[in-house]
């Protein structure tokens, strides 16, 4: 078969390449692009692509902005749940801090999002792009060329990328070929994800409570229902999976409280490992990698989808930037720009939500009880808890 030129090529159809694949929808149109959208799944007509599951995304304020402009957001908006306030707090000690959208400014700190239909929403504005859509579709080989990067699907069809993106998820082998390592820690534990719905309205309040086999997180959803994040230790999570939903229920209630009344329902439960990994190299000349390909957190702040949307923006960004500097959005100094861009929030972030995960991991004489001190210090620090908040939100990148 012939080889076909492609401007951009990118290798995933999930939330992140999706995601990207809209945002390039003006540069497609002003530049005349051409750009190719490679997805292994084949989609059904609700999305049942890998990463459109029974998770939701804590999408924070400054996310939506980023939506906002790819003019999704009014139709996002019809099935996000907004966080107004956020209660951090450790099992068994006192001590407790309280994130609000009043120390912001802003409507809300955040939303929460089925995955799932932020999936639909974006592929159903993928139908109405120029793109050129190969799914289901694999490369098979992927080999780099001193223009760009020559990819052969497994139907046989080769295309000629002037700028690769690697959108494809962690457990790609793409990487692996073109020789960039990734680094791992395993947390040893487990997160079960599950809805579960409350006798109490939620009235938008979020809830992040350590224990002493890990983090639990609460997110509210519509109606009295809210999305469970529960980190277990490998050898309890068959046990917990493995309840009922009665006695599951009275275990999430002995950890959790009465905040919300009794938790009355549970959804279907899934399990996923949590690492940390970060791909070595996350951008070369025609080449760049986002989402869980490039990098992968705890869920401990809810920044992992976040984090990902902002490398998809900075990377729009350096591509328009080149664009209209007479560049081509593959060349050398286009991947410089987009590296700068990212590097500073991408460090942070990964170094925060680690070291939480650790802090809150240790076990020593009298560390609950300074742990827990330092959650009622920070809650009277204004105009620190203000800084943090902001940051988190994504409106704060400097």
């Amino acid at each position: 078969m012939s080889e076909t030129a492609i401007d951009i090529a990118i290798i995933g159809g999930g939330l992140v390449g999706a995601s990207l694949a809209v945002a390039l929808g003006p540069l497609i149109e002003r530049h005349q692009l051409r750009v190719a959208v490679i997805e292994a799944s084949e989609l059904s007509a609700s999305g049942a692509q890998p990463s459109f599951d029974e998770r939701s995304s804590a999408i924070a304020y400054g996310s939506r902005a980023h939506f906002e402009t790819m003019e999704l957001w009014s139709q996002l908006a019809t099935r996000a749940a907004p966080i107004h306030d956020i209660e951090v707090s450790q099992r068994g000690a006192m001590g407790r801090t309280h994130l609000s959208r009043r120390d912001a400014g802003t409507p809300s700190l955040g939303y929460v999002l089925p995955n799932a239909f932020l999936g639909r929403v974006l592929h159903e504005r993928l139908a109405d792009m120029a793109i050129d859509w190969h799914c289901p579709a694999r490369v098979d080989r992927m080999t780099p060329e001193p223009d760009g990067h020559r990819l052969v699907l497994d139907s046989g069809q080769t295309l000629h990328a002037g700028l690769t993106v690697l959108a494809d998820g962690g457990r790609s082998g793409l990487k692996a070929s073109l020789g960039i390592a990734t680094d791992r820690h395993d947390y040893e534990q487990h997160a079960l994800i599950a809805n579960v719905e409350t006798a109490h309205a939620h009235e938008g309040w979020a809830f992040e409570r350590f224990t002493d086999e890990g983090a639990m997180a609460l997110l509210p959803l519509t109606q009295r229902r809210m999305a469970l994040i529960w980190t277990r230790p490998p050898e309890s999570i068959d046990a917990t999976l493995a309840m009922s939903d009665d006695d599951f229920l009275l275990a999430l209630q002995s950890r959790m409280g009465s905040r919300l009344g009794r938790f009355q329902r549970v959804g279907s439960r899934h399990v996923y490992a949590l690492s940390m990994s970060r791909a070595r190299e996350q951008s070369r000349p025609h080449l760049a990698v986002l989402g869980n390909a490039a990098h992968a957190i705890h869920p401990i702040a809810g920044q992992g989808f976040n984090l990902a949307l902002r490398g998809v923006m900075d990377l729009n960004a350096a591509i328009e930037a080149a664009l209209d500097a007479g560049r081509t959005p593959g060349e050398a100094a286009t991947m410089a720009d987009f590296e700068q861009r990212r590097q500073r929030d991408r460090d942070l972030i990964m170094q925060a939500s680690d070291t939480l995960v650790r802090l809150f991991g240790l076990e020593l004489p009298g560390i609950s009880g300074v742990r827990g001190a330092a959650l009622g210090l920070f809650n009277l620090a204004t105009p620190l808890k203000r800084a943090l908040i902001r940051r988190a939100m994504g409106l704060a990148r400097h």
